[in-house]
């Protein structure tokens, strides 16, 4: 592990690399020495991704890969710079993290899109395909509690009306499911070239190489307070513990007790009622997954080069796939409100919109198991 002499004199000191010091260890060096050289390693990995980035000219599998590690680095720097504020020059930390987080989101924008469409597309081929997995995610197939289904409307025989109402549910939502899926293929290639010419023109602005000259001396110069001279083992717990903290808060607030069934048709209602309805349900998960990273990456400061806690890992990935479910909804929604479009169109959207709450659903459930597993093991 590199180790950093740092330079308290005045108000705000500057971290530099030294070279290796066997003699010490983590807990040895000083808070500003463990946080550089976190901070070091992230802008290298920056710089790396953003040349792999230009280089990758026509080559979009390796545009998106080079794209994702860019805005990796910039998040594990952001967060970093969020938590150890107090160890850094404040104005300078807050500057740069608003600006990481702008480029971040722009360049996730476009990726983004294409990850919807791939997934929307792909429900949809699900749910319009023959089988009974099709089938069973149709409002008519579902059962009422006696043994019918919700689209019978008598007694038993072959001949009964739930056999009915689903083949006709199914063949409705053959006929619709490829005038959704063009329709969500217009709205959201458009929504993607919009998002790659906003790209562009951010990777061309002169905001934009002001950020990445920041990270390039950021580099090998950390601006640190004088408190970041303090013994790492003294200065690093109390920041991690207050993201920790915060992490935990929000968890506290989450409706886990209705997260407890796989597919608690709660969200549903909601999500089909009003756009600020759904998201006003989504928005503490959301905070919840931002929290967690915070904590992740806290926790990667305090540990540089150990492994990452794997009940976190899981926990991040169950809260991505929520996130991906809910945008995924929201799109089918805003889909079907496009005037004019056919019944068999509406009522497709309609059951891929239900079939992507169900997967928030899954993915609530999911992280609630994650979590009672982490509360199960902790100290």
């Amino acid at each position: 592990m590199q180790h950093h002499e740092a330079d308290t004199a005045g108000s705000v000191g500057t971290a530099r690399p030294a070279g290796p010091s066997p003699a010490n260890d983590a807990f040895e060096a000083t808070a500003g020495q463990v946080l550089a050289g976190y901070l070091n390693t992230r802008c290298g990995d920056f710089l790396r991704s953003l040349r792999l980035y230009g280089e990758s000219g026509s080559d979009t599998a390796a545009a998106e890969e080079a794209a994702s590690a860019l805005r990796c680095s910039a998040r594990r720097i952001g967060g970093s710079l969020h938590t150890f504020r107090v160890l850094l020059d404040p104005v300078w930390a807050d500057q740069l993290r608003t600006e990481l987080g702008w480029l971040s989101g722009t360049l996730a924008q476009e990726y983004a899109c294409t990850a919807r469409l791939h997934r929307l597309v792909s429900a949809l081929g699900r749910l319009s395909g023959p089988g009974p997995a099709g089938a069973a995610a149709l409002p008519g197939a579902r059962s009422n509690g006696e043994g019918r289904t919700s689209g019978g409307g008598g007694g038993g025989g072959s001949g009964g009306t739930g056999d009915t109402g689903t083949s006709a549910a199914a063949g409705a939502l053959t006929v619709g499911a490829s005038r959704a899926g063009a329709l969500l293929e217009r709205q959201l290639t458009l929504a993607r070239t919009r998002a790659h010419s906003a790209a562009l023109q951010a990777l061309g602005s002169s905001r934009f190489h002001a950020v990445a000259d920041a990270v390039a001396v950021l580099a090998s110069e950390v601006p640190l307070a004088p408190v970041a001279g303090a013994p790492a083992a003294e200065i690093l717990a109390a920041p991690q513990s207050a993201a920790e903290r915060r992490l935990l808060d929000a968890v506290s607030v989450l409706p886990l007790a209705r997260a407890a069934h796989p597919y608690n048709a709660e969200a549903l209602v909601h999500g089909l009622s009003t756009p600020s309805d759904g998201e006003a349900q989504d928005a503490p998960w959301h905070q919840v997954r931002l929290l967690l990273r915070l904590h992740r990456y806290a926790q990667e400061v305090r540990h540089l080069g150990g492994a990452p806690d794997p009940v976190l890992a899981d926990a991040g990935r169950a809260l991505d796939r929520h996130r991906d479910a809910a945008e995924a909804a929201a799109a089918a929604a805003n889909a079907a409100r496009t005037p004019r479009i056919a019944p068999a169109t509406a009522y497709a959207l309609g059951v891929l919109h239900a079939d992507q709450r169900h997967e928030v659903e899954a993915a609530r459930y999911e992280f609630l198991q994650i979590w009672q597993r982490r509360a199960a093991t902790a100290p």
